[in-house]
């Protein structure tokens, strides 16, 4: 059975341009496999595949995979109502990507607020 858990909790994205599929699993707290699998039923996670087919997902990715997990784990989507929702003509407004956007802003804000203040 899925485990619901809170986006909230996530940790923050670090400003790096390339992730691994272990730093993106941790990211959002999705095992490796099932990242793997989520490429195959979801078209807007490609990432970029370099030698050894190793994959480097962009922060994009990860928002999107964050986002991904929260309407299966969170709100209780299929796997079909997932893909649904996220290419239908609301995609665009979306409230959770929304979401992931200003949590993942805040926490950065928060770390640019500790390094200001220990200077």
């Amino acid at each position: 059975m899925l485990e619901p858990s809170n986006n909230n909790e996530l940790p923050a994205i670090p400003g790096k341009r390339y992730f691994t599929i272990g730093e993106v699993s941790e990211l959002c707290d999705v095992k490796p496999h099932v990242l793997r699998y989520w490429e195959q039923e979801f078209t807007q996670l490609k990432p970029v595949k370099r030698r050894g087919n190793r994959r480097y997902y962009q922060r994009q990715d990860v928002i999107m995979i964050r986002q991904i997990r929260s309407l299966l784990y969170d709100q209780g989507y299929t796997i079909g109502g997932a893909r649904l929702k996220l290419t239908g003509d609301d995609a665009q407004e979306d409230v959770t990507k929304s979401s992931q956007l200003i949590h993942q802003m805040i926490a950065e804000l928060e770390e640019v607020l500790l390094v200001l203040k220990d200077h």
